[in-house]
């Protein structure tokens, strides 16, 4: 039997010094290092993650003066396909055409020796409330030249995606880590208060914890409280992602990114947010008037006119809460039911209690009333703002059985009228995977093994449908579920 030792002078004696041979032929030589050779490690296969947008339902503005809001899932979503390089090709690219962002680094020139110290590392377990200034501010010389001939306003947004990338990236990865692209495209609406950006850093965040092998599932035996570990883990480093763009995010659009389904928050210390497991999808319409509006004008707004009429709008508040807290117990009811037109009815109502309590407090604009206008017109649904208000985002819930042509007359108007408009789902699911990115679609390549999703397919897709058509998790027959991707499933708890 022979110890390490022995088994390495024999190696010695195959070997070549100064081209005189120690025990054998240069064939046999040849042959004995073929054998004895390692074999290269297979690259990873390229996969596809995908997370939802949101929506605020009930209870804006109340949710900063301490009272419940109920946020929820959208079908709209982010989908980042990973792809692994060859061993040689040292290099990592984020690749966001939607921004017009592209950009790639050497991995072995980024600061991983601070990353990876004693007293900054975090594990893929660690709960990260705070970003390290000095992480942060390793990280900015390696930002220096990121879309560095953009306008400053869009270099702006680039610079606070690629930040987002790297912070996560170091956090995650390791020196060692195999050269990649992530290749992101969202049919989410960008900047319009819907949980954009919230989607792509559960993206990030869920790829990079399945590259470094820390990620159980999805699978559809998994056990609910195994399942949940999973989600919570990719939660707590989407809100590192939300840190690095956002500065002092609430948590609330990573959480129902993540988790899908929706919410109810609460802004407390510390803040507490309860799924909702059981909510149900609803059908929405999702119009962006496309005014632009700012989140801290609208909540300065309504503070001036809280220091001005303290009483009144306090009020008002307990009331936008009280309707939060209602739709919270209607829909949990025994009876409701998300197809039925009663049910629907008085998730309507509170809608439209919650949008006039909003406009009291001065947060709408003509465009979002516009839209209102429109829908009651046609007789189509309920519909309210959604977020800060000012401009941004409407959402009406839409009645059952409301015939194809009002919708179709209602699109065109709207159209007509210079808005951007999404048919969509709330309350789906949450984040999910494609492993390997390879799709079946009900054809004949099912056979072979489905549709392979590769860069150039996935770049070319022409606009939100093209996407969808492409990778959507809706993309099946009829719109149904598409086989292949898998969610971290957790209902009923």
């Amino acid at each position: 039997m022979s110890n390490g030792v022995n088994g390495f002078h024999k190696e010695l004696e195959g070997l070549h010094v100064n081209g005189v041979t120690n025990g054998g032929s240069s064939a046999e030589s040849a042959k004995k290092k073929m054998m004895n050779r390692k074999n290269s490690s297979p690259m990873m296969p390229a996969f596809m993650v995908s997370a939802p947008g949101k929506v605020i339902v009930f209870g804006e503005h109340a949710v900063v003066y301490g009272k419940s809001a109920i946020a929820a899932s959208i079908s709209l979503r982010s989908y980042l396909l990973v792809t692994h390089l060859s061993k040689s090709r040292r290099t990592v690219t984020m690749q966001f055409p939607d921004i017009d962002l592209t950009h790639t680094w050497n991995i072995d020139e980024l600061p991983w020796d601070i990353f990876n110290s004693p007293s900054k590392k975090k594990y893929y377990y660690d709960l990260v409330t705070a970003l390290d200034p000095d992480l942060v501010a390793a990280i900015q010389p390696h930002l220096a030249s990121v879309s560095a001939g953009k306008p400053e306003s869009e270099r702006k947004i680039h610079l606070n995606s690629a930040a987002s990338f790297l912070y996560l990236y170091l956090s995650l990865g390791s020196p060692r880590s195999p050269g990649c692209k992530y290749t992101l495209r969202s049919t989410i609406p960008l900047g319009a208060g819907v949980g954009s950006s919230a989607s792509i850093g559960v993206c990030l965040a869920a790829a990079m914890l399945l590259q470094i092998r820390t990620l159980s599932g999805p699978h559809p035996d998994q056990p609910a409280e195994e399942a949940h570990v999973q989600v919570e883990r990719i939660n707590r480093w989407a809100f590192v992602a939300e840190l690095c763009i956002h500065g002092n995010p609430s948590g609330v659009d990573n959480t129902v990114s993540t988790y899908g389904k929706a919410v109810v928050y609460q802004r407390s210390k510390p803040p507490t947010v309860t799924p909702l497991w059981d909510f149900p999808e609803l059908p929405l319409l999702l119009v962006n008037t496309k005014t632009p509006k700012s989140t801290a004008v609208e909540v300065g707004k309504v503070a001036k006119l809280k220091d001005e009429q303290p009483e009144l709008v306090e009020t008002i508040m307990e009331a936008i809460d009280q309707v939060a807290k209602s739709a919270a117990s209607l829909i949990d009811e025994e009876y409701f039911d998300s197809e039925e037109s009663e049910s629907l009815r008085r998730v309507g109502q509170l809608m439209t209690i919650n949008h006039g309590l909003l406009s009291a407090l001065g947060v709408s604009h003509p465009r979002l009333e516009r839209v209102r206008e429109l829908v009651d017109h046609e007789n189509i649904g309920w519909t309210k703002l959604t977020g800060a208000g000012g401009g941004g985002c409407s959402i009406t819930l839409v009645k059952p059985g409301v015939p194809q042509e009002k919708l179709e007359r209602l699109e065109r108007q709207l159209e007509n009228e210079g808005y951007q408009q999404f048919r969509t789902t709330l309350g789906g699911d949450g984040v999910g995977v494609l492993w390997p990115a390879v799709l079946k679609n009900g054809l004949d390549e099912d056979e072979d093994g489905g549709m392979e999703i590769d860069i150039e397919k996935f770049l070319n897709a022409p606009g939100n449908d093209g996407v969808e058509n492409l990778v959507g998790v809706s993309g099946g027959l009829d719109g149904a579920e598409r086989e292949g991707w898998k969610f971290w499933r957790i209902e009923g708890q």
